[in-house]
């Protein structure tokens, strides 16, 4: 049965590879990207007065768990008004990824993440982990 499975999923994997290759986008990550990505050492720094590093709270994600595409985090909290206060942090991209290098042509080239049954293909690929 279990052999079955894995070669139903081989066979969902060619059509989602052939599916993404059809419509003119790139269903794997170039070795430039990969190269690109393994420079990555640090999260990108600021100098925007206003910024503050609030890695330590507990953000949560609408992304699955073996998403590399993690670009939206939001948290809520009670006021002691009874209110609720929502934030919502959104990856800022440019900071990181330079302009024509291999992982903005990349992005370039397909434009957004494509979830397709079996497999997910990320627009990018996350650099570190989160603090």
């Amino acid at each position: 049965m279990k052999k079955n499975e894995n070669q139903q999923r081989e066979i969902l994997e060619e059509i989602a590879n052939r599916a993404m290759l059809e419509r003119g986008l790139l269903p794997d990550f170039s070795t430039g990207v990969v190269a690109e990505l393994g420079k990555i050492r640090a999260p990108a720094t600021t100098n925007i007065e206003e910024a503050r590093d609030l890695r330590g709270l507990s953000w949560a994600s609408i992304d699955n768990d073996d998403s590399q595409d993690l670009d939206q985090l939001t948290i809520a909290s009670a006021m002691s008004d009874g209110k609720i206060k929502v934030m919502v942090a959104i990856a800022d991209v440019d900071a990181l990824v330079k302009k024509g290098s291999a992982i903005d042509e990349h992005a370039r080239q397909n434009t957004t993440s494509v979830t397709l049954q079996p497999r997910s293909f990320p627009c990018f690929l996350r650099s570190f982990p989160p603090a």
